[in-house]
């Protein structure tokens, strides 16, 4: 699993990548979901399984993640974040999501629960980013923006 120790557009949620996928449509970025680069945390052995089977076979995720955490520094935590990167001034950004280490004084680190937070690092600010938190988009919201979505393509067509 690669861990990035930096990024420079990041967000945390339990929905990060659709969450990330309406940030980049609201942006009018014209990139497609299959474009984005997905860090899957389940091993591929273990992603065909049913879930029955699957919360049998679960403990086998125990030694990987166990290796992942004791290369975390004291001062650190595992966050999974979505990452928006490169010139978005042109129709298409750099989309990933996966696996981050974080300083746990960081606003990213200090995330809980189901929390959201955007982090947007410009050339103005440097390495101070501006800091959107707040509660996460859960399912209203997150068919709100699939809707609008929805809306732009038949417009379109």
């Amino acid at each position: 699993m690669a861990i990035p120790s930096q990024t420079q557009e990041r967000t945390s949620a339990e929905t990060t990548w659709v969450g990330n996928y309406l940030f980049w449509r609201e942006l009018d970025l014209k990139n497609e979901f299959s474009e984005g680069v997905i860090e899957n945390l389940i091993p591929e052995g273990l992603q065909s399984l049913d879930a029955p089977e699957f919360l049998v076979q679960m403990s086998k995720l125990d030694p990987i993640f166990a290796e992942i955490k004791a290369g975390l520094a004291p001062d650190e935590v595992l966050r999974y974040v979505g990452v928006l990167g490169g010139d978005l001034q042109k129709e298409k950004g750099a989309l990933s999501a996966g696996l981050c280490k974080v300083p746990k004084q960081s606003p990213l680190g200090q995330v809980k629960g189901a929390d959201s937070i955007i982090e947007i690092y410009t050339e103005s600010y440097g390495d101070r980013p501006i800091v959107i938190q707040g509660a996460g988009a859960g399912a209203t919201v997150t068919a709100r923006g699939v809707f609008g979505d929805i809306l732009r393509i038949v417009e379109k067509n």
